[in-house]
């Protein structure tokens, strides 16, 4: 009976030899192998490696330290910006004392608060930071907190009838929203 011979499609073995270039075949096209003669050319690859990979762990050497430095710098940033805050209203803390330490009348002291109120009002306005308008402005769930609703037939609907306490914006950020009671008017349909 005769032998059946099977193909194999795998790629014949080819012997490579110190300083030679092989060929072998790929999908049909010869490919080029260049093969390092000899032990100094391998040193030579070894040194270059060596110095690639001392390189590498030099630069991520620098960009841990150069992170590490831009955030040292943002923590100091915010350390100085709070200063110069806190700064503007230690004048406002000391004219609260002095109100507390004073043997006015319930009328002057009054008086007293309301001046500190507006040296308060007056370093917000220098920092940016600005009221929302609450009460009669129409109703805005990005600006205002409703805590309830009330009945009112003289306002219209949908607005802020009485603001329990003030909300802030710095520029256009929002630092609080506004805590207010919102006008339900029966006489009038809202749009």
């Amino acid at each position: 009976m005769p032998e059946k011979k099977t193909e194999s499609h795998m790629p014949e073995p080819v012997e490579i030899t110190g300083g030679a270039a092989a060929e072998e075949p790929l999908d049909g096209a010869a490919v080029s192998v260049e093969i390092p003669a000899g032990r100094t050319e391998f040193e030579q690859l070894k040194a270059e490696r060596d110095q690639l990979l001392d390189r590498l762990a030099r630069l991520q050497a620098e960009f841990e330290n150069a992170r590490k430095r831009g955030e040292r710098e943002r923590q100091e940033f915010r350390e100085y910006a709070t200063g110069n805050v806190v700064e503007q209203f230690l004048p406002v803390l000391d004219n609260f004392e002095l109100a507390l330490k004073s043997s006015g009348s319930a009328q002057q002291l009054r008086h007293g608060v309301e001046l500190i109120v507006q040296e308060m009002d007056e370093i917000l306005r220098k920092l940016h930071v600005k009221p929302i308008p609450a009460v009669g402005e129409a109703f805005d769930p990005r600006m205002h907190e409703a805590l309830g609703a009330v009945d009112r037939d003289d306002m219209p609907d949908q607005h802020v009838a009485e603001e329990i306490r003030r909300g802030y914006q710095m520029r256009e950020r929002l630092l609080r929203p506004a805590l207010v009671r919102v006008a339900h008017n029966p006489n009038q349909k809202s749009e």
